[in-house]
């Protein structure tokens, strides 16, 4: 029986999956909804409270199913409309809630309602897309696939005319100023709402909308929409929510919360790359300047926060020489990029360093936001940067030691990806199986760092934060506050050992208990408080009223 905690988003931590990549049921090679339904327990007992599903809808895969055919469909090999309503229902007896996909921006040039568009200048469906009998309207409209795509336009032989698409030209955009496309899209989301989502992520909101003389991003006109969308999940599915996909600045991607009208949950894009940039230069001040930058939103509303996932660690929302740095940190072969990004997996990113990808985590799960999980980032998964596109972060899931990592009984060649063998990141070594066996392992961290967030759900998922000004710029620190609750949490970014000295009066009284291991600190008095953290480790204080008038409480360690 699912809770009925309206704020179920604030308190949670998701996990990412595509359909495909996670457990093959029946053998063919490709991962589906009964798989997914069979591995719902590993998922529970991680302590993940809520799924994102990649698209899972027909779709002739140009572009890993974001190129949708028919909204109303499930593509065959992911299986039937019944086993994804079992999927649902088994999640939901676990207390795990699911969102998926919500692609609306464009569709499939195969999606019968395009097919039926191009025959003629005359046809009923010719108004549901945006045509030009040139490529000249919208000139300010950025090219966003700039490693295959030199235009926004591209022209229909069968119509003689040209045909708006802001991602691949396989992808025609929708057009929103038709009453009847903004209709059918609500019934999209009815549809599958019905069915017993619990939510969309909806991708590449900020486009929906295109007016001369602008960039085609952000405009009144795809707020509007958005709220309306919302005000009918609100009225019609309460307990729903939407989840922005806007790789905007903060001035432009806080707007999609609205005035707690708009999306509950926005990605925060120009935070991610800034925690990498943090670790390069030792120096806390891209995060924190960022975070500043992201706050305050609406009380109802939350960010987003995550180190990965399915597509490129993207680089727009960065300065150029912000993107030099991430490029020279992190991407030294060419190989490595794509469009304006990084197309690695986190493992990979640490140079399969536990203690950094540890301390990412460790970040990630104690600022303000809900975080989410890409699937196979808690084993320090590998990735393949000879694959085409961004498949090399797509494998399948190594489950065990077993032929195919356990993904499946198929033959090696049938998979929808090769498997990672590559021997820093072994499937044979890196696996659910191998990883559960040791308390030692990047899974059982994960594991313990997601039991205690929880111990602490609403002061890590919706405290405040404040920042606290110390001098060395290799030590992030910040409290957490929520009701009587505080959380002192400081990180080393650097490779070396160092010191931090912290003006805590404010605290005076309160003695400091580590989190994970229950561990006394000294009590917080009126000098300074000094703490010295090895390279690339962190802290969590959970800071709490002594039972006892006790100054050091050594005889408690």
């Amino acid at each position: 029986m699912m809770n009925d905690n309206k704020l179920w988003y604030r308190d949670a931590v998701f996990y990412e999956i595509p359909v495909k990549s996670f457990y093959d049921s029946n053998n063919d090679g490709i991962g589906d909804f009964r798989g997914l339904a069979m591995k719902l327990g590993y998922l529970k007992n991680l302590g993940i409270d809520a799924i994102w599903i990649l698209p899972f809808y027909k779709s002739p895969l140009k572009d890993d199913g974001y190129d949708i055919s028919d909204y109303y469909s499930i593509l065959p090999e992911y299986g039937t409309i019944d086993d994804f309503k079992e999927f649902i229902d088994t999640a939901h007896s676990l207390n795990i809630r699911v969102i998926a996909d919500l692609v609306v921006n464009h569709i499939s040039d195969q999606y019968s309602w395009f097919m039926e568009a191009r025959k003629s200048k005359d046809n009923p469906k010719r108004n549901w897309f945006i045509w030009s009998d040139t490529p000249d309207k919208f000139k300010d409209a950025r090219v966003i696939f700039v490693d295959t795509e030199s235009s926004n336009w591209a022209y229909d032989q069968s119509s003689k005319q040209y045909y708006f698409h802001r991602f691949y030209s396989s992808q025609p955009d929708l057009n929103y100023d038709n009453p009847e496309v903004r209709d059918e899209i609500k019934n999209v989301i009815r549809y599958w709402l019905n069915l017993g989502l619990d939510g969309f992520r909806a991708d590449a909101v900020p486009y929906l909308f295109k007016r001369e003389g602008t960039n085609c991003e952000n405009l009144p006109e795809t707020h509007n929409f958005f709220k309306e969308i919302r005000k009918m999940m609100d009225d019609e599915f309460p307990g729903t929510i939407l989840l922005a996909e806007a790789n905007q600045w903060p001035t432009e991607s806080r707007k999609y919360f609205g005035n707690g009208d708009e999306f509950q949950l926005a990605f925060n894009f120009p935070l991610m790359p800034r925690m990498f940039i943090a670790l390069a230069q030792s120096d806390y001040f891209p995060v924190e300047d960022i975070i500043k930058q992201t706050l305050p939103i609406p009380g109802n509303c939350d960010w987003c926060i995550f180190l990965r996932n399915h597509d490129e660690l993207t680089l727009e929302m960065v300065t150029d020489k912000e993107r030099d740095i991430m490029y020279r940190e992190y991407a030294k072969i060419s190989k490595m990029r794509i469009n304006l990004g990084i197309r690695r997996r986190l493992a990979p990113l640490s140079d399969n360093d536990i203690a950094t990808i540890e301390l990412l985590n460790a970040i990630m799960f104690s600022l303000p936001g809900t975080p989410i999980i890409y699937y196979g980032d808690e084993l320090g998964m590998g990735d393949n940067i000879y694959l085409g596109d961004r498949n090399g972060v797509r494998t399948p899931m190594q489950w065990s030691y077993d032929r195919n990592a356990g993904f499946s009984s198929a033959d090696s060649e049938a998979l929808y990806s090769p498997v990672i063998t590559n021997p820093n990141y072994n499937y044979e070594s890196v696996n659910v199986e191998a990883e559960s066996r040791l308390s030692s392992s990047l899974l059982s961290w994960m594991k313990k760092m997601i039991s205690v967030r929880k111990t602490y759900k609403e002061l890590l998922g919706r405290g405040d934060i404040k920042f606290i000004e110390q001098k060395n710029k290799r030590v992030f620190t910040y409290i957490r506050e929520y009701e009587n609750q505080r959380m002192l949490c400081l990180f080393n970014l650097s490779r070396s050992y160092t010191y931090v000295e912290l003006d805590l009066r404010e605290y005076a009284g309160l003695k400091p208990v580590e989190a994970i291991s229950g561990s006394y600190f000294p009590r917080i008095g009126e000098l300074k408080y000094f703490i010295t953290i090895s390279p690339r480790s962190f802290y969590w204080f959970n800071l709490t009223v002594p039972e006892r008038d006790d100054s050091m409480d050594f005889d408690e360690l």
